[in-house]
C-alpha cells in the first residue's frame, strides 16, 4: 500500500516555481496566479505522487497558457507527469538524485502507441481517457470557478472516480552514474506498489524519441 501523500505546496524560488506533493487541485488557483503573474519562467516539479486527471488538466493548461518550461526533481507520477508535459521544454533536472516520471496508462502500450502517445496534443487527448465522464462536469466547473471558490477538486470528484490507478504506467527514470545520466524505460502493471524494481524493462524507449523529455 502506498503511504500518505500530502496536498500540493508552492514554493517560488527567483524565477522557478517549485510544486510538491499531491496534485489535487487545492492549488490550481494559487499556482494559476503564480503563473499569470510573468515572473516564473520554469516550474519545478519535486516529488509529487497522486493527484486526480481533472486537477492533472487544470495543472497543465495553466503551464500551456503561459508557456512556462517545467522541469522534474526526484519522483513525479502520475498527475504530476501529464501536468509535466505541458512545458515549452520538459525536462529532467539536474543533480545526484534519480528523476522519475510515471505515466498512467489503461494497458501495455504496444511499441507504435509509445512512439506517438504522449507527444504535443497528443499527450491531452491521452490525459482526456482519464477523466471522469459527465457526471464530472460539476468538477469541470469546480476547477475553472476555481479563482472564485478555492476548493480542492476532489471535494467534489474523489480520485475513486478517475480511470486510473496512480501506480500502473510507463516509467521513465534517470539515475546519475560517473559517466552520467542513463536513462531506462519501464512498464508497471500496478502490482508493484512503490517497488518499481518489479517493472518490466522496456527496450528501445528512449523518452527524448518518444518526446517525454525534450533536449
Amino acid at each position: 500500500m502506498g503511504a500518505p501523500v500530502s496536498a500540493a505546496e508552492l514554493e517560488l524560488q527567483g524565477s522557478r516555481l517549485v510544486v510538491s506533493g499531491a496534485l489535487d487541485g487545492s492549488a490550481i488557483k494559487d499556482f494559476t496566479e503564480q503563473l499569470g503573474g510573468g515572473a516564473v519562467h520554469t516550474v519545478v516539479f519535486q516529488d509529487s505522487f497522486g493527484g486526480t486527471a481533472e486537477a492533472a488538466g487544470a495543472f497543465a493548461d495553466a503551464i500551456r497558457l503561459s508557456g512556462v518550461q517545467t522541469e522534474v526533481r526526484g519522483q513525479c507520477m502520475a498527475a504530476c507527469a501529464y501536468a509535466f508535459l505541458a512545458g515549452k521544454t520538459h525536462r529532467f533536472g539536474y543533480g545526484l538524485q534519480v528523476n522519475g516520471i510515471l505515466l498512467p496508462v489503461a494497458t501495455r502500450p504496444t511499441a507504435a502507441e509509445l512512439a506517438v502517445r504522449w507527444r504535443g496534443d497528443e499527450a491531452h487527448k491521452t490525459l482526456a481517457d482519464f477523466t471522469p465522464p459527465p457526471a464530472g462536469a460539476a468538477t469541470a466547473t469546480t476547477v475553472a470557478s476555481a479563482s472564485t471558490a478555492p476548493k480542492p477538486v476532489e471535494a467534489s470528484a474523489p480520485p475513486a472516480k478517475d480511470n486510473w490507478q496512480p501506480d500502473h504506467g510507463v516509467l521513465f527514470t534517470a539515475s546519475p552514474s560517473l559517466f552520467g545520466r542513463i536513462y531506462n524505460t519501464y512498464y508497471c502493471d500496478g502490482t508493484q506498489g512503490r517497488d518499481f524494481s518489479k517493472c518490466e524493462r522496456l527496450p528501445d524507449a528512449d523518452p527524448y524519441k518518444l518526446g517525454v523529455l525534450t533536449p
